[in-house]
């Protein structure tokens, strides 16, 4: 697996706000909507936590003038959300960290105003990761 370094104070597609370094666990899933992909969902550790990463497709940014995300961590088989983070027209948004690295988790994202997914939201998980 790759480390990857992190900048405090920022956040992008190899950072997490306030950490010396991440790391990738589990495969890449990804959120399509109305037929177009709209963002790629991964989860990531390190400093002792879990992390959900959502990162908005130039595509889908380009051709919708608006859209809200989230990002969360989840348990119990994916029915319990944790940490979850949601924003408006950003490119990219982490969740803020949950402390589950004992338990099995994936990281979700979904096209909402959250704190959890909603009836019409579209969401998707990661693979599970124990």
């Amino acid at each position: 697996m790759p480390m990857l370094v992190a900048v405090p104070g920022t956040a992008s597609a190899s950072t997490t706000s306030g950490w010396s370094s991440v790391t990738q666990i589990g495969g890449t899933a990804y959120l399509n909507v109305g037929g177009q992909t709209m963002a790629s969902v991964k989860q990531y550790k390190g400093c002792g936590k879990n992390y959900s990463y959502l990162y908005v497709w130039e595509g889908y940014r380009s051709t919708h003038s608006s859209w809200n995300v989230c990002a969360a961590i989840v348990t119990n088989g994916g029915h319990d959300v944790q940490d979850p983070q949601c924003d408006r027209n950003v490119v990219e948004i982490w969740s803020s960290g949950a402390a589950t690295l004992s338990q099995c988790t994936q990281a979700l994202g979904w096209n909402g105003n959250g704190p959890i997914p909603y009836s019409g939201d579209v969401a998707v998980k990661t693979d599970v990761r124990c």
